[in-house]
């Protein structure tokens, strides 16, 4: 009994580290590219720092690094900034999808 209770706490808990950074970082993500035309150039670099943080804090490096470089050159060049911007969104979907599954069986 103890032991699926401490494999269900670390799946929610798992899930809820994915909330809080993965799920949170795409949405704000899809917010500042859905309004980049009302935004000024310090809002998208504030927001972008904020999603770099929160995609490392969920160990996705890649996705981190592009999203901080895409803070930085959105003041230079905008066509640069939204083709980082996709590469990290279309690294964020390949990283989710390429997790392992945990095999978990049954112990008695």
């Amino acid at each position: 009994m103890e032991l699926s209770r401490k494999q269900q706490r670390d799946k929610a808990l798992s899930r809820f580290k994915y909330v809080r950074t993965c799920v949170l970082a795409r949405e704000l993500c899809i917010i500042i590219r859905a309004n980049r035309g009302t935004f000024n150039r310090d809002d998208v670099q504030k927001s972008c720092t904020l999603v770099s943080q929160l995609c490392k804090e969920a160990d996705c490096t890649e996705q981190s690094e592009l999203c901080h470089r895409a803070s930085r050159i959105v003041s230079k060049d905008e066509g640069e900034y939204l083709e980082l911007c996709q590469q990290s969104c279309l690294k964020c979907g390949e990283a989710r999808r390429s997790r392992p599954k945990k095999n978990t069986s049954y112990v008695a």
